[in-house]
């Protein structure tokens, strides 16, 4: 059973599609020296801010300590969601995964470490294709990287869990790149994925699980970011449709619907909830009036730390979203009904 499903019976899947209205990325995040701002369908070999004009103007210990690296994974399927993500703040590494159960609505593994930066691990700057993300602690080791051909490899063994997938990305719609300024900082760039097949397996309590019939997703993120740095974030992927949404930091730059092979941008998201109950109903939706959704919680995952001259407040809900979603004002509604996928609410000082 998919992990979300449409109203509606859905198409065959599609290959990407060079009539795409989002235009093929540029060769470098940066052009002339300044930041090659847009959305673009398709995968960037490396992030490289070493060119910026105004990095250049910034000391060596800023751009270090401001420099953000992280490959984050999400699997949806029709009993489990999964999210880990390995996580290089330029000072320092970390590292977490945790595994919500969906019949019994709660986590049931968290596990989270931190590091050194290049003794723990690293995060590198390509990011997709000869990516690799790669975390290593006690009793740890993740890894997320190109394996043979054109898949992703994600291999955990941590807390208890141990997870062995790979994510086909050989007829995968385009990926989003999206490359722009932040306030406080300089630049931001991403690459987010669409729904991608997954084989492959997790164990965890001496059970083995298969998730064959899971959906993959990838988050590929690289910036100079400010100190004190916060979104709103929801994603949501089953193999034919699926969004990413982003209020906070970035602007609207990595806004963007995946139909049908595909990618088509999306203005500037609101996200209507109560931050002291998380758990309750969302609304989201986009100013251009291309989507509304209906988001319901079933579970989340929660990290709070204030170390001081760091800190952290996150949550991610793992949910459903209900709703609809067109790719043009006067175009057809698609309607949506119990797509798994996740909202995050984070801030951070880093």
């Amino acid at each position: 059973m998919s992990p979300g499903t449409r109203t509606a019976p859905p198409p065959s899947p599609l290959p990407p599609t060079s009539e795409s209205p989002v235009p093929a990325p540029p060769l470098s995040v940066v052009h002339a020296g300044q930041i090659a701002t847009g959305r673009y369908a398709g995968c960037i070999p490396r992030i490289d801010w070493s060119t910026l004009t105004s990095a250049q103007q910034r000391a060596i210990w800023w751009r270090r300590c401001h420099h953000k690296r992280w490959q984050y994974v999400g699997l949806a399927a029709e009993h489990w969601f999964i999210g880990l993500a390995i996580v290089d703040l330029g000072w320092a590494m970390s590292a977490f995964a945790y595994v919500f159960d969906r019949r019994h609505k709660r986590v049931v593994l968290d596990w989270s470490q931190d590091g050194l930066p290049w003794l723990s691990g690293a995060v590198s700057d390509q990011p997709v294709h000869g990516g690799q993300a790669r975390f290593r602690g006690p009793g740890a080791t993740l890894r997320i990287g190109q394996s043979a051909g054109e898949t992703l490899a994600v291999r955990v063994r941590a807390g208890g869990l141990r997870l062995q997938v790979d994510l086909d990305v050989s007829q995968a719609p385009p990926f989003l790149l999206a490359v722009g300024p932040v306030h406080g900082g300089l630049g931001h760039a991403t690459q987010k994925s669409p729904g991608l097949p997954v084989a492959g397996w997790f164990e965890l309590e001496g059970e083995r699980h298969s998730l064959q019939d899971a959906t993959g997703s990838l988050d590929s993120s690289n910036g100079l970011l400010a100190r004190d740095t916060a979104w709103r974030w929801a994603s949501a992927h089953d193999r034919h449709l699926g969004f990413n949404l982003q209020q906070g930091y970035f602007g609207d730059q990595e806004n963007a619907l995946w139909l049908d092979g595909g990618l088509h941008p999306l203005g500037a998201a609101q996200f209507d909830f109560d931050p002291a109950h998380p758990l309750s109903p969302w609304r989201i939706h986009t100013d251009d009036g291309l989507l509304e959704l209906q988001f319901r919680p079933e579970g989340a995952r929660q990290d709070r730390r204030n170390l001081g001259v760091a800190a952290s407040s996150y949550i991610q809900p793992v949910g459903t979203f209900h709703g609809w979603v067109r790719t043009a004002p006067d175009g057809p509604v698609i309607p949506i009904d119990g797509l798994l996928g996740v909202t995050e609410d984070h801030r951070s000082r880093w």
